[in-house]
């Protein structure tokens, strides 16, 4: 792997990212978990195959600048999903103490 494929297998994660965010802005759940499938594909990729690629100063630059994007849009990524995430946990959990309470007393079905 050269050093311009890493560069642009992190290019591609900025570009899934991206489409994730506004994915979670649209509230598409399904497309969103695509995306991030697609995202730890390349990333498992970058984890691979990175290390043995040296890059030139111009293309670690690069690289600090779309994984402060991909960071930057991971963390906006959050705050859409995270009170959805919340609610459904509380949602859960109501629904299983409501499950316990009527197998307790025999009206469990």
């Amino acid at each position: 792997m050269t050093s311009d494929e890493v560069i642009s297998l992190y290019e591609s994660v900025a570009q899934l990212t991206d489409q994730m965010l506004a994915a979670a802005r649209a509230n598409d759940w399904e497309l969103l978990a695509s995306l991030e499938e697609q995202s730890g594909t390349y990333i498992a990729t970058l984890r691979n195959l990175e290390d043995h690629v040296q890059l030139s100063e111009q293309h670690r630059n690069r690289k600090v600048e779309i994984i402060r994007k991909v960071l930057e849009d991971d963390r906006d990524i959050r705050n859409l999903t995270e009170p959805g995430l919340r609610r459904l946990s509380a949602l859960i959990q109501s629904n299983q103490t409501e499950q316990k309470l009527l197998n307790t007393y025999g009206m469990g079905g």
